[in-house]
């Protein structure tokens, strides 16, 4: 293997993945460089996979719906058709219910109205008629089980919902970052695995590359942080934290899956779901499954982890909370003495939105806070951080003249110093998994 690249990208998540996939389309020759044996083997992995347009700001939202139209036409998008087979997109819609916790949606339909996007107000009696088992019973604020009012009951039920079709899950994201893989190697990228970067080398007061675990050093002009939780590790090592205003931290969180009602086939039914009322959301699992996540309110500790090699990867009494939570809104879903899900670490930035950015070592860029939230945005997440590359390496200084991006698709600019490192904390973000 050469040790020369334009760039080196660190991560092969979905994130990394994307990147050199547009990188790559524009002629540059790029190396995922990952830990791990496989890309999409890291936190992408497990994933829920959710693909929604509604976020707390409008700028995320006009990202996610930009993102959509991608992956509702994967294969356009990608141009090959990886032999292992292409990731579906199973469109369901998106069901997220009103609650005094997001102010009964408010924002978020005014948010889809500015974007033109389309949705549905669903009352109860609708909800009734495509999911029978849902239960309207109000409980806010979200509670843990060995909460004395856990399961009290409000005296107004949850008033509905809205639904919007343009949304749904991806079948298999392991997959789906294969598929991106692939079309990067199409266009020349290349991927090293089972490879540790253990510092990033700099000369001439710029990155010249990133040293690894088994002493080789690989030299770019470019270097590119997509590592996902390890990022704020690889940000130390590049020195560039001091230099921003917005961080990240690695969260320990999970993930639970429950069988759904006996007498119902949710599988083929269901659809990804928010629900502030009981702090949780869902959606429907292979098995006829119901997996389940934490909205992170404020009744669940967060487990922030300095170590993202070493945590615990058992489910604890926060996936029990979650699943007796989710049992609230749906009474008939049945859990097990031994329960099952999944246990990882989100990448977090500390207004939960992400960093899209170049940073103050020049040739340094970073791709991170991504976790939880940004799967759904990596095609465009792609070919936004191509541009800033691009731009930043041709003299523009994007810190002092903030960097507009197209999306084709809407017909919107947006201003990428919303992701800047420099920005102030945005009150706008819901501090949480939905960004």
């Amino acid at each position: 293997m050469k040790t020369t690249y334009d760039a080196v990208i660190i991560g092969a998540g979905i994130i990394g993945c994307s990147i050199a996939f547009e990188l790559s389309k524009k002629g540059w020759n790029t190396l995922n460089v990952d830990t791990l044996p496989a890309a999409g083997s890291g936190s992408t992995a497990n994933t829920c996979a959710v693909i929604r347009v509604h976020y707390s700001t409008i700028d995320g939202t006009a990202l996610a719906y930009e993102s959509y139209r991608h992956w509702s036409d994967w294969s356009k998008y990608l141009g090959i058709e990886d032999p292992r087979g292409m990731a579906e997109f199973i469109q369901r819609g998106v069901l997220v219910f009103k609650s005094e916790a997001n102010n009964h949606l408010k924002k978020v339909t005014a948010t889809l109205d500015a974007l033109e996007i389309e949705y549905e107000h669903w009352d109860f009696r609708k909800i009734k008629e495509k999911f029978p088992l849902i239960d309207d019973t109000s409980y806010f604020p979200p509670r843990r089980p060995d909460d004395p009012d856990f399961g009290k009951k409000n005296s107004t039920p949850v008033t509905g919902a809205i639904y919007y079709p343009q949304g749904g899950y991806i079948s298999d994201p392991v997959l789906s970052v294969h598929n991106i893989q692939v079309a990067a190697e199409f266009h020349g990228a290349v991927f090293r695995f089972n490879s540790r970067v253990t510092d990033i080398l700099k000369e001439n007061n710029r990155a010249h590359g990133v040293q690894l675990a088994d002493g080789s050093a690989i030299l770019a002009p470019v270097v590119i942080n997509a590592a996902g939780p390890h990022s704020f590790v690889i940000n130390k090592l590049a020195g560039v934290t001091d230099g921003m205003n917005i961080k990240t931290r690695a969260l320990r969180h999970e993930v639970v899956h429950v069988p759904a009602p006996e007498d119902i086939d949710y599988e083929s039914i269901g659809c990804p779901s928010s629900d502030s009322d009981i702090g949780g959301y869902w959606r429907p699992e292979v098995g006829n499954h119901i997996l389940s996540g934490s909205e992170d309110p404020e009744c669940d500790p967060r487990q922030w982890i300095d170590d993202p090699d070493d945590f615990n990867r058992n489910l604890t009494d926060q996936a029990r909370a979650q699943a007796l939570r989710l049992a609230l809104r749906i009474p008939g879903i049945r859990i097990p003495n031994q329960l099952q899900g999944i246990v990882d670490l989100y990448d977090v930035s500390d207004d939960w939105i992400p960093i899209y950015d170049k940073s103050d070592l020049p040739g340094f860029y970073m791709a991170v806070g991504t976790s939880g939230n940004q799967y759904k945005n990596a095609p465009v997440v792609g070919k936004m951080m191509a541009q800033l590359i691009l731009s930043c390496e041709n003299g523009h200084n994007h810190d002092t003249d903030p960097l507009t991006f197209h999306l084709d698709y809407i017909n919107r600019d947006i201003n990428m110093k919303f992701y800047s490192r420099l920005r102030e904390i945005n009150e706008e973000s819901s501090f949480s998994v939905l960004g």
